[in-house]
């Protein structure tokens, strides 16, 4: 069953370093007592990113202390700084047994919804979004998380699949979906279809 509570941390470091990065992050994982996150690649650019699951705040403490270690053993190869967010589960449309996704490919898709339209979008999405994630073989995951803290606030999608990214795109690049974006630009989303962006990734952590 999916984490309640979530993290995500992103950190873009430089190109000719990627692959040292990524090693130093997995070591440190290997190192670290803090158990079950999961680190991938950005395969549109030389982003890191984790994913930690956290079983409640309690655990917050301790992952910050880790989080010291990692910028001293990551940082110096890092073009900016660590982006991170804390995220809380709101649903899933395609469930995980584990706390966080298994696919080899990831995607995160966010967007940010005001308070007064949130109820309306949330009852929207499910006869849209959700509708269309259901019916496609190429979607195997499908999480809808929503932030507790961060810099970029709003909803957050994790969308786990395991064919090429090209096929993957093929669900979302549809008319049939390309008029939902239209009207949730319209109707949902701060700053109109602007306010969403994906991005994507391929899983680094063993399964």
């Amino acid at each position: 069953m999916a984490s309640h509570l979530i993290t995500i941390t992103e950190l873009p470091v430089k190109p000719n370093l990627t692959k040292h990065a990524a090693a130093a992050w997995l070591a440190h994982h290997e190192a670290s007592p803090v158990a079950g996150r999961i680190l991938y690649q950005g395969l549109e650019d030389s982003t890191l990113m984790e994913l930690a699951p956290l079983a409640d705040l309690g655990a917050l403490p301790d992952l910050r202390a880790d989080w010291l270690k990692l910028w001293h053993t990551v940082g110096p190869m890092a073009e900016g700084d660590f982006r991170r967010q804390l995220l809380h589960f709101v649903e899933a449309p395609k469930p995980v047994a584990e706390p966080l996704p298994t696919t080899p490919y990831l995607q995160l898709r966010h967007v940010e919804v005001p308070p007064p339209v949130y109820f309306a979008y949330r009852s929207w999405r499910e006869e849209t979004i959700f509708d269309v994630v259901r019916n496609a073989d190429q979607v195997e995951e499908f999480l809808a998380y929503h932030s507790v803290f961060s810099s970029e606030p709003g909803v957050m999608f994790l969308s786990g699949f395991s064919c090429e990214p090209s096929e993957y795109g093929q669900v979302f690049s549809s008319p049939r979906y390309q008029e939902i974006v239209r009207q949730a630009g319209d109707r949902y989303i701060t700053g109109g279809e602007r306010g969403l962006y994906t991005r994507l990734y391929t899983r680094l952590t063993s399964a």
